[in-house]
């Protein structure tokens, strides 16, 4: 029987010894090398901080003391101790459970997460609540130096007022600045030991009960204290917000670690608590590669290497940007710390003077990139639908309303799986159509990805926006070629039933139409503005069914159905979109299925009012 075995609940690992939860630490890797490699999912970063989480719950009473990892996605350990290690092998899959933290799935899961930088904001806020309603515990936040690069945090950080806050910033990448030497190590030890904190207590009391002195004496050493600490560390910018810096700690000492955390725990004041890890630590592909295992889809164990290979959107994407940057000098590329996701890697070493990356700040990279454009550059921002919906403000004022040429290129539109309701593609379209001076277009093929930037480098003024899927190319008609107009009609015109579509949806649509009789398709290529040309098209129509991927508030079937109604246009109207609900994890051909937008799905809405 192994250790892992005996562990149901984080009380379980309490009486375990130093020797034991090392053990437990290796077992838990195996247990998430051998799902991931099944289900995908985030392995590198969660490999990183195993012994971190299982110090965290020896040493504190969750969910008394409440704990917030920022972003979500590297709370399997957590997952595991907290009740889910029976039903871990269902990670990411339909009706399983998720690969982020969420509060309809455990009492341990405080905050719903997928985004970056918010759980000091969270944890801010869950303290203060703690602290009006006379509540014991602690809130701990734990964050990675990459979501420290989000202005969100520090928004927070310099909010901090709570006497029962810890924050733990999880360093892997050593971008926070290094201390001073061996004295700062040796400082770190000394004051994270229980027994110093002890003694200090003592003496700081005993000191107190001097009369007249006391309060004078404690003083002076404070300041002392204060003095010391700012010339040993070079990184006080912690301490100026008001937490007590404690750092760097080995992140994979668990001795240090529970030593470091059962201090903060005694305090009464806020602390931070700096630590390194490793990415990928224990598996060493992971290891050797943090950024492929980062978020990766299923992979030989033995090997490292994904099962899945070939061209995407994202890969083409950054080959078509290459293509058009060697002829064109003022091409940038701006991303938000997701460099492989969306297919630039290779740009970046091409053209490094013209790539920038700009940390977990999709807020700046749209003003930044509308300054790149003011300049005379003409900047591609490629960014997942799911973390454009951060920049509305910035795409509003910064870019449409100075009329800028800032090329949005947005990667994961539309259904991604198994990532869930954070992260699904569903709102772009709506909130783009809200936007003057801004173009949209939706390819659904390779080509077309291509064949649009050119349009919106060259045939676009102001800003354009492309929307496109995650993954790869879906069924394509035999010999259908795009015709770079705003609309394609595919079959007659006179037939009764028109659908009409935009983006990767069309291939389904297409397959149902082999299969319909008295139907016909109109493909929108550019979704904004809707040419008003198409209204030809639809004026026979006795019915037009809106196919749409994306959410059915404000989107693009909306708008369409406007122009219908202003044109008098006496067709029945079907929208089929995503309605006011949050989408759950399931494979993409799922989701498809489950929101009538299959090609089997589409038969049956249409033979409906045959």
């Amino acid at each position: 029987m192994s250790l892992l075995d005996s562990v149901n609940t984080p009380k379980d690992i309490k009486k375990l010894n130093i020797d034991e939860l090392s053990t437990l630490c290796g077992e838990i890797r195996e247990l998430m090398i051998d799902v991931v490699s099944k289900n995908g999912g985030h392995l590198a970063s969660n490999l990183g901080v195993v012994e971190l989480t299982v110090a965290i719950h020896k040493v504190f009473n969750s969910p008394n003391d409440q704990i917030i990892f920022d972003v979500g996605h590297q709370s399997y350990t957590h997952k595991i101790l907290t009740g889910r290690k029976d039903s871990f092998s269902t990670l990411r899959t339909e009706g399983g459970i998720s690969g982020f933290t969420r509060r309809d799935e455990s009492e341990h899961d405080i905050f719903s997460s997928g985004h970056s930088s918010t759980s000091i904001s969270s944890a801010i806020g869950l303290a203060k609540a703690k602290s009006i309603k006379g509540e014991k515990g602690k809130v701990i936040a734990v964050i990675g130096d990459g979501a420290l690069t989000g202005g969100l945090a520090y928004e927070a950080l310099n909010n901090n007022e709570c006497n029962n806050l810890i924050v733990i910033l999880n360093d892997n990448n050593m971008s926070i600045s290094r201390n001073v030497g061996s004295m700062a190590k040796s400082l770190t030890n000394i004051r994270t030991s229980p027994k110093y904190a002890t003694f200090k207590s003592k003496i700081t009391r005993f000191i107190a009960k001097i009369p007249k002195l006391g309060s004078q004496i404690t003083r002076s050493i404070t300041a002392i204290n204060q003095k010391i600490r700012k010339r040993v560390y070079k990184n006080t910018f912690f301490e100026e917000l008001g937490f007590r810096y404690y750092g760097p700690i080995d992140g994979h000492n668990l001795e240090d670690l529970i030593d470091a955390l059962t201090v903060a725990k005694s305090h009464s004041h806020s602390v931070l608590i700096h630590i390194n890890t490793v990415k990928g630590k224990g598996y060493e592909f992971a290891e050797k590669n943090p950024s492929l295992f980062h978020g990766i889809g299923k992979f030989n164990i033995e090997t490292g290497e994904p099962l899945s290979s070939g061209d995407t959107f994202s890969s083409v994407f950054g080959s078509s940007l290459i293509n058009h940057a060697e002829k064109d000098s003022r091409i940038c590329a701006v991303t938000a710390a997701m460099s492989t996701g969306t297919g630039l890697v290779e740009f970046s070493k091409k053209f490094p003077k013209r790539f920038f990356d700009v940390g977990i700040a999709e807020q700046h990279a749209v003003t930044f990139s509308a300054g790149l454009a003011r300049g005379g550059m003409v900047p591609f921002f490629a960014v997942y639908s799911t973390f454009l919906q951060r920049s509305y403000d910035q795409l509003i004022h910064d870019v449409a309303m100075q009329n800028l040429k800032v090329i949005f290129c947005i990667d994961r539109a539309g259904f991604v799986g198994e990532d869930g309701e954070s992260h699904q593609g569903l709102f772009d379209t709506s909130f783009l159509m809200s936007v003057p001076n801004l173009t949209a277009y939706a390819p659904a093929y390779f080509d077309e990805l291509s064949s649009m930037m050119y349009q919106a480098l060259y045939k676009e003024s102001g800003a354009v926006a492309i929307r496109y899927p995650r993954g790869k190319e879906w069924f394509k008609p035999e010999g259908y070629e795009y015709n770079k107009e705003p609309f394609s009609v595919i079959g007659s015109s006179d037939e009764k039933n028109c659908i009409v579509t935009y983006g990767r949806e069309f291939c389904e649509c297409y397959k149902a139409l082999e299969s319909l009789s008295n139907t016909y398709i109109i493909k929108l290529n550019r979704i904004k503005p809707i040419d008003n040309s198409v209204i030809n098209y639809v004026a026979n129509a006795k019915n037009i069914f809106f196919f749409e991927e994306g959410i059915k508030a404000g989107g693009v079937g909306e708008h369409f159905a406007s122009i219908i109604k202003e044109n008098g246009i006496n067709a029945a109207f079907h929208h089929i979109a995503v309605t006011d609900e949050f989408v759950k994890q399931a494979s993409v051909q799922s989701q498809l299925k489950k929101y009538r937008h299959d090609a089997e799905s589409i038969i049956r809405e249409v033979k409906d009012f045959e």
